[in-house]
């Protein structure tokens, strides 16, 4: 019997998170009437936050995770490397085409919103598809290189350089997108390293976001510290 306990996966919840947010925003896109002003706002507001952390995800990516890669397994990042080009340029042309609308007048604005809305889907349709190669290909470079220690390491110093802002507005899709251990591992760990009044505003800012059960657990669990942090 296999009693190997599973390698740490430094894509897992961050993914989660995001294709949480990528769907939600494609579903804000589609139900959006682009005549409305505030409804058009609205869409095209959450679209621009959205497409803001994707790139600043790919340019993290860029500067811990693949470098890391290249230093023990050289060649190993190329494929992904080469898909976040391919990646900033989709989200420039989002980008353009959420101006466009926004600049234009009528009834015009119906067909303009309705091409964002496809564009959009063809993005996270191949995001999908890059972050599995990710999970598989890159993870599998990782882990016959690195412990799991070393990795741990390496998301460190990229979440070390995360603003304030863009963490408190990744949390908010990532923990509830995450499972239950992997939330209050995060949780745990947020504890002990983050000022009292940041750890308490997270919490803030996570309640609203669980079930009544998924709430209650996550509190019974931060009073067990001891016995979480085994589990998890």
């Amino acid at each position: 019997m296999d009693t190997l306990a599973p390698r740490y996966n430094i894509y897992s919840v961050i993914h989660k998170g995001l294709r949480a947010w990528m769907a939600d925003t494609l579903q804000t896109l589609g139900r959006a009437d682009w005549l409305d002003a505030e409804d058009s706002g609205t869409a095209l507001g959450e679209l621009r936050a959205l497409l803001a952390v994707c790139r600043t995800h790919l340019a993290h990516e860029n500067d811990f995770i693949h470098p890391a890669m290249e230093a023990r397994r050289p060649g190993s990042s190329g494929q992904t490397g080469a898909d976040h080009g391919e990646h900033i340029h989709a989200v420039d042309t989002l980008l353009a085409r959420a101006d466009a609308l926004e600049a234009t007048r009528g009834p015009r604005r119906l067909e303009l919103g309705h091409a964002l809305y496809l564009a959009l889907a063809m993005f996270v349709a191949e995001n999908h598809e890059h972050m599995d190669i990710e999970e598989v290909r890159n993870n599998a470079a990782l882990w016959s290189a690195y412990s799991d220690a070393e990795i741990h390491a390496i998301e460190q110093a990229l979440v070390a350089t995360i603003p304030p802002p863009e963490m408190m507005l990744t949390l908010r899709w990532m923990l509830p997108s995450a499972s239950h251990g992997e939330r209050c591992g995060m949780l745990m760990g947020m504890r002990a390293g983050a000022p009292a009044e940041v750890f308490a505003g997270v919490l803030g800012m996570l309640q609203p976001l669980l079930s009544a059960r998924d709430w209650a657990r996550l509190q019974d669990a931060l009073t067990q510290p001891v016995a979480m942090a085994k589990a998890a």
